[in-house]
């Protein structure tokens, strides 16, 4: 090993070896440092979705049969009682046609209860007009969406008429139920999903108007770690009657956190192509190495260096490269990976275009969550690459034949 380390930081007659050398390192410093910022930036992105999702959404929710709770004090208090279980708040969930002149526009209506609103959910700190706390029983006030406000083109004051599908029987036949309701605010969380299709009510205007008397839709649980809600769940309906059923975000959600983790499995995959191609130059580095050392490797052999140490020798020295690479790119990658917010600026200003438009996405920075997990990976699978790929150079190096190296010398 110790030869092979002193034959490493020896000169090279053959410049072009060297040249191939730090090509070789470089190309893997590239490579390690683009994996690490491309997985911090998806990380980045799977962490803010989740946190603008679960801003709205509940991390368990608890309903009765037919979308009706009956009583839902005992099964709040019955929640609390787990001390992972930080808020627990009851909500009315219906269906609504919303419409203001000639526009209308379906839309998911949420009764609530601000005051306990806020111990589940962030919506109030989303707010882009008027107050949370504006929304008072027996005033028929609502709260849009930030897309939904503006399909219907209204503002707060404004009044909007609310069309349930449960009807009126009337000698006429059967009539929707109609209310008008005055706009009292409007939020924007950033998902388009909810701020094209949400609307807030007071839970007891949205009781009166559903005809649900003191029922509710079910009970929403905010919890202090949102990745223990399967298990939470699970316990929390122990404790409860066998006609409730209890939902997590990541049931409600599967579909979109698994394509999202999906698409960073594919993303690794093909980003790792290019440390292995990298890592693989390092075969062609020993390669022509071999080549131009064999009267070296005969002398060796001569002097009764057996197979196996020209096998460490060169194995010593192509994953030195391997190392030198790797490490150089792990620590550009972190660098870049935690300054994501500086880096990014500075390149558009340089380029004069911007990656990640206001007025097009809804997440107009590049988020950036550097984890230790993914940077232990990357580094263990670059220098798993760069020793495989000195074996085959290696072993052809100890396969020299000292006469037939030695004959023209």
């Amino acid at each position: 090993m110790l030869v092979g380390l002193r034959y490493t930081r020896a000169k090279r007659r053959n410049h072009f070896i060297s040249f191939i050398s730090a090509i070789s390192m470089a190309g893997i410093a590239l490579g390690v440092a683009a994996l690490i910022v491309v997985l911090s930036v998806m990380n980045g992105f799977q962490k803010e979705l989740r946190a603008r999702i679960l801003g709205v959404a509940s991390h368990v929710q608890i309903s009765g049969p037919d979308n009706q709770l009956r009583d839902w004090q005992p099964v709040a208090q019955a929640a609390l009682q787990d001390p992972r279980v930080k808020g627990a708040a009851p909500f009315v969930n219906a269906q609504a046609m919303l419409a203001v002149g000639q526009a209308v526009r379906g839309s998911v209506v949420r009764g609530i209860i601000p005051q306990r609103e806020e111990q589940v959910a962030e919506i109030g700190q989303h707010m882009r007009a008027g107050k949370l706390e504006a929304l008072k029983p027996g005033e028929f006030g609502i709260v849009l969406g930030s897309e939904l406000a503006r399909a219907l083109g209204v503002r707060t004051g404004e009044k909007v008429a609310l069309i349930a599908p449960q009807g009126m029987v009337t000698p006429a036949g059967v009539i929707p139920r109609l209310k008008q309701f005055t706009v009292v605010g409007v939020f924007e969380v950033g998902m388009f999903e909810y701020d094209s299709g949400l609307a807030l009510t007071h839970l007891e205007d949205a009781q009166k108007l559903y005809q649900m008397g003191s029922a509710v839709s079910g009970v929403r649980l905010r919890l202090d770690d949102l990745f223990a809600s399967r298990t939470v769940a699970r316990e929390v309906m122990a404790k409860l009657s066998s006609d409730l059923y209890a939902t997590d975000w990541t049931r409600s959600h599967a579909n979109f956190f698994r394509a999202v983790e999906i698409e960073k499995r594919v993303m690794f995959i093909i980003l790792l192509l290019i440390v292995a191609v990298a890592a693989f130059n390092i075969v062609s580095t020993l390669v022509m190495l071999v080549t131009d050392k064999q009267a070296d490797i005969a002398i060796l052999r001569t002097l009764g260096a057996s197979p196996a140490s020209i096998v460490e020798i060169f194995m010593v020295q192509g994953t030195l490269i391997g190392v030198i690479g790797t490490f150089a790119g792990l620590v550009l990658g972190v660098l870049v990976g935690f300054n994501v917010d500086t880096v990014v600026p500075f390149v558009e200003n340089l380029l004069g275009f911007k990656f990640l438009a206001k007025d097009v996405y809804y997440i107009s920075d590049l988020p950036s969550d550097v984890q230790l997990g993914d940077v232990a990976t990357i580094g263990i699978v670059s220098l798993v690459l760069s020793f495989i790929a000195t074996l085959y150079p290696s072993w052809r190096a100890s396969r020299t034949n000292p006469a037939e190296a030695l004959r023209y010398e």
